[in-house]
């Protein structure tokens, strides 16, 4: 075949040239034999004999994904009912299979059976040509992309000028782009044509840890399957199985340490139990898989938690003195303190929650019983100091001394009561000597012994002008200092010389007078009354008499404000004037409309009497001289 210097060679069709050669050449070339997955060698490495969990024990077919069920029947029927897609996505988080997945619907669209007469299929043979080669990384139809280290539209191109040449060897000429969401968006746009209406034999094949990164418009031309978390039995089952297979030892509680910090990774757990056996050279306990992961003692951290609970501070400190002395690292410890809080309050909420197949009995026991003897509050307010104090602690200069002040301040506050004991508890004390009438602040207030104190009679009276009134006999100095005000209106006369102009204001509108006595005031707050009057009414009266004064809300008996009393008359014309048919026409006219003044003929008179201009003298003259 002729070639120009200066032409370029498409990579596909001139290995489909060279393949045509082979099929008919006139003698055989001695063939390599497939190698099998264990035996296989990349670049002619040396076979050292051992390969790390996550690749030897990698799914090679859809009975090999664990957990993953959902997406494995969708599959499988679109495979028998020959309904497969021209693109794939596949989402979840870190090492549950989507790469794999990848592989195997590849492999399963090309594989071609033990006796080379099969078709697509979700149980690839894995002995074929197509299976082993994909199977080894080495299929050219099968091109795998990472989109991490080429996210320019230049690679993406690369593929849109492939993509219209068959297929080498294999059935589907498939291309398998991980970490998807990476590509630029140019690049992106450039992939939406040929992602749209691709050929027959190309099949698109996508894998992501980001799904919300990738723009819809591509996701609306691909089959989506999100992959899920491994559920923790189901993690347990595996890791025990890949054990078995290796002839490995290792104890329950330790796959469950294993599984809870894989976080529902099947490639995380593998790597840690690979690490794990190695570490434990035999027989791998929970103690040896904590040490490994530079995890506090489970146990341990449920001690330092039921004392925290229980406020004691010195033996908390001398707890987590221990764990550090031990080797624990302080936000490590924390965080399992945090851990704690989360599992006993869902436990609380839902006793359910204490089967997880990841705790252990003890450790299960223990927590059910924290749930039920701790209270919400308590469990809502420790997590919120836990978060402020993880922030705290990986700041800190010294991780121990931020962790020993953070133990110190939830000791402190994991004892405070709870609003409803703090009234309770409040509502059993007996009043205070300064809620007597009068004002009174009692012997040991005043310094005077108790004999020396007067006596305060009190009798209730009936209804004045005020409303209830309470009267009693001053006996003090402080009583005869207060019975300068001896009715209500004294108080709004003391306001208003005091000049307080926000305080009065809010005391005629707003205050319903219940009882007053000199000293205490009793009133019913109107609707617009803000919250804060009684304490600022008491504090302001106060401070003008030097005495203490009780000003307390109740709810009913409150008698017509100042206010009501005043504007009762121009309320009373506003009334009358809005009976008036013309009036009422008005309104209906203008249903926002209000009636704001009143003003009667003869205070028009007197206004217009008011602007009238003085008679001129006509005997006056301006330049007249005196």
């Amino acid at each position: 075949m002729a070639v120009h210097p200066n032409q370029r060679i498409n990579q596909p069709a001139f290995i489909c040239c060279v393949q045509w050669t082979y099929s008919n050449a006139p003698f055989n070339l001695p063939q390599r034999p497939p190698e099998s997955r264990e035996t296989s060698k990349m670049n002619d490495a040396p076979d050292t004999g051992y390969q790390v969990f996550a690749r030897k024990y990698r799914p090679e077919t859809f009975a090999d994904l664990v957990g993953q069920d959902a997406m494995v029947r969708t599959l499988k029927n679109a495979f028998e009912a020959d309904r497969i897609a021209q693109a794939f996505i596949m989402t979840g988080i870190r090492g549950t299979g989507k790469t794999s997945t990848a592989r195997i619907i590849a492999k399963g669209m090309n594989c071609i059976g033990a006796d080379g007469t099969g078709g697509p299929t979700t149980e690839p043979c894995g002995i074929c040509e197509h299976c082993t080669a994909i199977i080894e990384g080495r299929h050219v139809d099968v091109m795998e992309m990472d989109a991490a280290s080429r996210t320019g539209v230049g690679d993406i191109r690369e593929i849109i000028e492939s993509v219209q040449y068959r297929a080498a060897s294999a059935r589907y000429k498939i291309y398998i782009i991980d970490e998807v969401h990476m590509l630029s968006n140019s690049a992106f746009n450039a992939l939406l044509k040929t992602l749209e209406e691709p050929p027959e034999h190309v099949k698109f094949i996508f894998a992501t840890t980001e799904i919300r990164k990738v723009p819809v418009t591509v996701l609306s031309r691909c089959q989506r399957f999100d992959l899920r978390r491994i559920e923790p039995e189901v993690m347990i089952a595996l890791m025990q199985k890949i054990a078995t297979a290796e002839g490995a030892e290792i104890a329950d509680d330790a796959l469950a340490l294993i599984t809870r910090a894989a976080e529902g990774s099947a490639r995380d757990a593998t790597s840690l139990l690979d690490q794990a056996i190695s570490h434990g050279a035999g027989e791998t306990t929970a103690d040896q898989v904590r040490a490994m992961l530079g995890l506090a003692d489970r146990g341990r951290v449920l001690d330092l938690f039921d004392l925290i609970m229980k406020g004691d501070a010195s033996a908390s400190l001398i707890e987590l003195g221990a764990q550090y002395a031990e080797g624990a690292d302080p936000l490590a410890v924390l965080r399992d303190l945090a851990e704690i809080t989360h599992w006993v309050s869902v436990v609380k909420i839902t006793p359910d929650a204490a089967d997880d197949p990841t705790i252990g009995p003890d450790e299960r026991s223990r927590g059910t019983q924290m749930a039920e003897a701790l209270p919400m509050r308590a469990l809502a307010r420790m997590w919120q100091m836990l978060l402020k104090s993880l922030e705290e602690v990986a700041d800190a200069p010294n991780a121990m001394m931020a962790a020993e002040m953070a133990v110190i301040r939830l000791t402190h506050v994991a004892d405070l009561p709870s609003p409803e004991e703090l009234v309770r508890k409040l509502g059993d004390l007996p009043p205070p000597p300064a809620s007597l009438p009068g004002g009174g602040q009692g012997a040991a207030a005043s310094g005077q012994p108790a004999s020396a104190q007067g006596q305060v009679h009190s009798t209730h009276s009936g209804p004045g002008p005020n409303g209830p009134k309470m009267s009693a006999v001053p006996a003090t100095e402080a009583d005869l200092a207060l019975s300068r005000y001896p009715t209500f209106e004294h108080v709004i006369e003391l306001i208003r010389a005091n000049r307080d102009v926000k305080l009065l204001v809010e005391v005629e509108g707003c205050v319903s007078l219940a009882a007053y006595q000199p000293g205490r005031i009793e009133f019913v707050p109107a609707n617009n009354a803000p919250s804060d009057l009684a304490q600022r009414l008491g504090s302001a009266l106060q401070r003008w008499t030097g005495n203490r004064w009780a000003v307390t809300l109740v709810n009913d008996g409150g008698a017509e404000t100042i206010a009501e009393k005043r504007d009762a008359d121009e309320n009373a014309l506003k009334a009358e004037a809005a009976a008036h048919p013309l009036v009422q026409a008005v309104l209906a006219q203008f249903p926002k409309a209000k009636i704001t003044k009143i003003t009667t003929p003869e205070e028009q008179e007197a206004e217009a009497m008011a602007d009238a201009l003085p008679e001129v003298d006509d005997e006056w003259d301006p330049f007249e001289e005196d």
